[in-house]
């Protein structure tokens, strides 16, 4: 598969880029390609502009400064979300980049009668790996706000049989050195079983 790994954490010396990079070496273990985008590190700039916002609907789709990120995601086969969960959702680096890449004409049509088709049928399997400082009942409690977003929006931009993944460490303000590495050890192998 190629899979398309989208990081999104502003440190360099974070528990996510060690997330990241064992996430990745997962992958090219299995004998996956491996395209990954780091947004903090590249400058994406997650704001939509208000010409960006004006064209949104455009036909065809305004693509102008986003290519790159458009065209790595319509050559994946799968996606692979590395973030840490802020405020029970995505990181805003991260949202804006679903904002501005995930465009009608890219990542969807708009349909006459109400609804949405899906473009994005390429991705057959969708991943997160999170991290929250919430503990588990928590988020329970709450409903996990960042994974039906995902689940409910992103994934149904996908293929019909679009499988996700969730891999989550809760507790992470208080959880202890054993706890984070016993959790790479649980992205490895879940990645590594990646078909």
């Amino acid at each position: 598969m190629h899979v398309l790994l989208v990081y999104c954490h502003p440190r360099a010396d974070s528990f996510c880029s060690a997330l990241r990079d064992t996430a990745a070496s997962a992958l090219l273990a299995a004998n996956h390609t491996v395209d990954v985008r780091d947004l903090y590190a590249e400058g994406f700039v997650p704001n939509m502009s208000a010409d960006e916002r004006g064209r949104y609907y455009a036909d065809p789709p305004n693509v102008q400064g986003i290519e790159e990120h458009i065209s790595a995601l319509q050559r994946a086969n799968a996606l692979l979300l590395v973030y840490p969960t802020w405020w029970f959702g995505l990181p805003a680096m991260l949202k804006g980049w679903f904002d501005r890449v995930w465009l009608p004409g890219v990542a969807f049509n708009l349909r006459r009668a109400g609804g949405l088709e899906p473009l994005l049928t390429n991705i057959r399997r969708l991943g997160v790996v999170t991290t929250y400082g919430s503990p588990r009942w928590l988020l329970w409690f709450i409903g996990w706000p960042d994974r039906r977003i995902v689940n409910n929006a992103f994934r149904s931009l996908c293929a019909r049989e679009c499988h996700l993944d969730w891999i989550a460490l809760t507790s992470m303000d208080t959880c202890t050195a054993k706890q984070r590495e016993r959790f790479l050890g649980r992205v490895n192998r879940c990645l590594s079983r990646w078909q």
